[in-house]
């Protein structure tokens, strides 16, 4: 199982959240601690995590995840509202400096460096920063194309879970943003469909109820004609009874027995 698979079953799913995604980090410039001893823990991952809660109405978060060397757990961090992050910045494109990763962090390093290689050779940065409202962070993802993809999810669960306050994307590639539009015609697609199938659905239960509603009003008057008839059955019965039992009428007889 990857790291990230074990993160969303070990730290988000026992939370009843939903990990949407991650990226792999180190700081650009470690934390100044001047009243702690530095490398208390030792070495560690982290990662940057976004998750979404199973609960309505649904709550974003960013959270911090951090693994330490020699342990196999992963501990929960730092962690905010998608509605405290103010600004993403995905750092000058141009810029070549990327920093170094420790082999701590390079699992699957060839695969990373390869795809470091292809995205510097668009120009992708994987130095980017995340502006809380009280916060701010400043990372260097494990490769430009894992900080692109996290962007890319980032960017899709802001405009999907923010409908009015949504962050800044400062110095990000023009393709993060025409891949949005991908996702949401997409979006929209799904949505359209569902309603189609709701509407179908609604207009079937319509006719459906039209029809049991007629069957119920032919059920009625055949019963109420069930009613008048035996009722008419009973007054020609009684009628035919009085004209028997009424001298009157009954002289023919007498007179065919003369």
């Amino acid at each position: 199982m990857s790291a990230k698979a074990t993160i969303s079953k070990e730290v988000f799913s026992p939370q009843d959240e939903r990990m949407l995604g991650a990226v792999q980090v180190k700081r650009r410039t470690k934390k100044k601690i001047p009243f702690l001893a530095t490398g208390g823990q030792g070495e560690y991952r982290t990662y940057i995590c976004l998750s979404v809660s199973n609960k309505k109405p649904p709550q974003v978060f960013v959270t911090k995840v951090k693994q330490f060397e020699g342990s196999s757990c992963f501990v929960r961090r730092s962690q905010w509202t998608l509605d405290q992050l103010r600004q993403v910045n995905g750092i000058d494109p141009n810029k070549q400096s990327h920093g170094d990763f420790s082999p701590l962090y390079a699992s699957g390093s060839a695969q990373q460096s390869k795809s470091a290689s292809s995205f510097c050779h668009d120009q992708e940065s994987p130095e980017f920063d995340l502006q809380f409202e009280n916060a701010l962070d400043q990372w260097v993802a494990s490769s430009g194309s894992e900080k692109f993809t996290f962007f890319q999810i980032l960017n899709h669960t802001c405009q999907r879970y923010l409908p009015e306050r949504k962050p800044e994307f400062i110095n990000c590639q023009s393709r993060l943003f025409a891949g949005n539009s991908i996702l949401h015609s997409a979006a929209d697609s799904v949505t359209s469909a569902v309603q189609k199938a709701s509407q179908a659905l609604n207009e079937r239960g319509e006719r459906l109820g039209r029809a049991e509603e007629s069957t119920a009003e032919m059920m009625n008057s055949a019963q109420q004609f069930a009613d008048t008839a035996h009722k008419l059955k009973d007054e020609n019965q009684s009628d035919l009874k009085t004209i028997s039992d009424n001298p009157v009428f009954g002289i023919g007889r007498n007179c065919e027995s003369l």
